[in-house]
């Protein structure tokens, strides 16, 4: 079954594939996956809730490069799809 998520691009390659009006962030509680989001998500209120949880567990220091988003990759990608349809 496949899932289609048109406004998220799933990528594990370097930074430079980050498309123009992108961002990289890492998810997930154990291993890492990055996503690549349209910048358009920092401006609603569930996306920065998320930030504001990620500065509270990490303040200003993201070793991956990227900002960590400190949830599971499940919670996520059923927030994104939601943002997908604002």
């Amino acid at each position: 079954m496949a899932i289609r998520m048109p406004r998220i691009i799933k990528k594990s390659s370097s930074a430079g594939d980050v498309p123009k009006g992108h961002f990289a962030v890492y998810v997930g509680e154990n291993q890492k996956k990055r996503f690549v989001i349209p910048i358009s998500f920092l401006s609603q209120p569930l996306f920065q809730d998320l930030l504001s949880q990620a500065e509270e567990e990490f303040g200003f220091d993201h070793p991956m490069g990227g900002v960590t988003i400190p949830c599971s990759e499940d919670v996520f990608v059923d927030l994104t799809s939601r943002l997908n349809r604002i």
